[in-house]
């Protein structure tokens, strides 16, 4: 099974794109928009995301904006979980709580819904991508705010010399189909 799981990484890691130098110089940008044309990249991609937690009656997965939709959805019915957007400031048109996260030059925030956890929720947070892990750390604290329980972390690519996972909570489980 390891050898096929190796194959469907590789065959993933195939299908994305790197732009250089996008959005600034330096920055090598891992492009998803291919792996998302790619039919069977789709699928065996929500595969990936899925197995790990197969069978952790997770109550919700949580996606980040923007790109946490794409497969966060999916991860989510393949779990038969619910859904759940963590969404830039003014996105969510209901009562939200925010959290502030630092960039490396200045400041964000993400917010979530009020009433999108429950106390005791099993939850996923999913993203495309964990680079510093900023984002995944301030959705951790919303979600602890709102008394949900973190099972774990699913992204579809990790960016590991930047220690993201560093920032996560050690008590859950960190999933990268890719690691570079």
């Amino acid at each position: 099974m390891k050898k096929v799981h190796q194959s469907i990484k590789d065959y993933i890691s195939e299908t994305i794109r790197t732009i250089p130098d996008f959005p600034k110089e330096g920055i090598q940008f891992k492009d998803i928009t291919t792996l998302l044309q790619d039919k069977r990249g789709l699928e065996l991609t929500s595969y990936m995301l899925a197995q790990p937690y197969r069978n952790k009656s997770i109550d919700f997965v949580v996606g980040l904006e923007s790109r946490g939709f794409l497969f966060g959805t999916n991860l989510a019915q393949n779990l038969n979980a619910g859904f759940v957007p963590v969404r830039k400031p003014g996105k969510l048109p209901a009562d939200t709580l925010s959290e502030v996260y630092a960039l490396e030059y200045g400041e964000d925030s993400v917010e979530i819904h009020k009433d999108a956890i429950f106390k005791g929720a099993k939850v996923i947070i999913h993203d495309d991508l964990i680079a510093t892990g900023g984002t995944a750390a301030a959705a951790t604290k919303l979600i602890k705010r709102l008394g949900g329980e973190i099972v774990g972390y699913s992204f579809i690519i990790e960016l590991s010399f930047l220690k993201g996972r560093d920032q996560l909570d050690p008590s859950a489980s960190i999933e990268s189909i890719i690691v570079e």
